[in-house]
């Protein structure tokens, strides 16, 4: 594929132009040097695992509407590089589906020729403020959400005409309208409006079915994190009727994954929304052997009465804290899965753990995100005799 048009400019993509195997390196080098700093005996590091697909792979994009420069046109789409208050319009990225930059490039179109002032971060005035679309991959489903501020004269029903005409490969289930009314540049929800259809969309992974609601977290690529899930369960040596511990759960993928053979699954998540997304999903499923928990894993944990067999933990950046490592250690359970978005606060916690019991079997990078610098691992620690 040829190089994008806004590489120059648009922040979202660092590898652009880079030969694929090289990023491939890269990354894989970067997980290796992480765990060298800590002198982490880590078993084996194997060989990192590739993108099923470069390109059109993120099923979720939160556009920015802005300017270029000061006082110039309407643009929509990302910041660009190094200069946080310009906004890149990104209407041919290579990282989604085509109908994200169609539904980007009308929305842009429609604003601009109703003469919507956006917002401004200083002056906190203006209508439009972001604008989020997102995709079941597997589903074909396509949810549609404007952000504007409180400010009147939007036309809702010109709006959702506009895109209901778009010509989609994707089905529209929904557009929606939420007003946010903050200071800070970022999605917040004051009001959630439902001018189509319906407020979520529907995917499936690993033979379950989701219901992904407009502020709902779920995995950015589809297909690799189900390779990834597969790769990460498939490590456990025996958890049949046992009971598994499913660590910063999200909306309870994996979960549900482990509850189809464990004895009994539970999740735990600090977001209370995912964890009442991941109830309605498990039922959804049906599901009767999960149950999730909405808190601090370290509180949880000191709550519950169930002691686990296995233990996955899927944490965010930061990593896990030395209260809530110390709380899982001390288990005892004959394996640990750790599932990492960042190598380096994964590095951080094998470090410990294998200081307090733990050996690191095996740790291998999975490139779910090609083009940007990130880069998941999972880890397989076991419990020293």
């Amino acid at each position: 594929m040829e190089l994008c048009k806004d590489s120059n400019m648009c922040g979202g993509c660092v590898y652009q132009g880079v030969p694929y195997e090289e990023q491939l390196s890269n990354k894989a080098g970067e997980v290796r040097r992480l765990l060298a700093e800590k002198n982490i005996d880590y078993g084996t590091l194997l060989p990192i695992a590739p993108a099923p697909d470069r390109f059109g792979y993120r099923n979720k994009m939160e556009y920015t509407f802005g300017d270029m420069e000061k006082g110039g046109p309407t643009t929509l789409g990302m910041h660009k590089k190094k200069h946080f208050m310009s906004i890149v319009t990104v209407d041919a990225c290579q990282l989604v589906h085509d109908d994200f930059n169609r539904v980007l490039r009308a929305v842009l179109d429609f604003v601009t020729e109703k003469g919507y002032s956006h917002y401004h971060k200083k002056t906190h005035k203006g209508l439009m403020r972001h604008l989020i679309v997102r995709r079941g991959i597997r589903t074909g489903e396509l949810l549609v959400n404007v952000v504007t501020s409180s400010e009147a004269g939007f036309d809702e029903a010109g709006f959702v005409e506009m895109l209901r005409a778009l010509p989609l490969e994707n089905k529209l289930a929904g557009v929606l309208r939420t007003i946010n009314d903050r200071l800070a540049d970022a999605v917040y929800c004051d009001e959630l409006k439902i001018l189509y259809g319906r407020d979520y969309y529907m995917e499936e992974i690993l033979g379950l079915r989701f219901k992904v609601s407009a502020f709902s977290f779920f995995q950015t690529n589809v297909d690799a994190v189900e390779n990834l899930y597969s790769y990460a369960l498939n490590l456990i040596d025996d958890f049949a009727d046992k009971t598994a511990f499913d660590l910063y759960c999200g909306t309870g993928t994996i979960t549900q994954a482990l509850a189809k053979k464990a004895g009994k699954a539970v999740g735990i998540e600090l977001a209370q929304e995912a964890v009442e997304s991941a109830k309605a999903n498990a039922a959804l499923n049906g599901l009767e052997n999960c149950e999730f928990i909405a808190g601090d894993v370290f509180e949880a944990l000191k709550t519950l009465a169930d002691k686990p067999d296995v233990i996955v933990v899927d944490p965010p950046r930061v990593g896990i804290s030395p209260d809530a490592l110390d709380r899982i250690i001390s288990y005892g359970v004959k394996q640990i899965v750790y599932i990492s978005c960042n190598p380096k606060s994964l590095a951080d916690n094998l470090y410990y753990m294998q200081y307090y019991g733990y050996r690191v079997v095996s740790v291998k990078p999975f490139d779910n995100f090609p083009g940007t610098k990130h880069t998941e691992c999972v880890a397989l620690l076991q419990k020293r005799n």
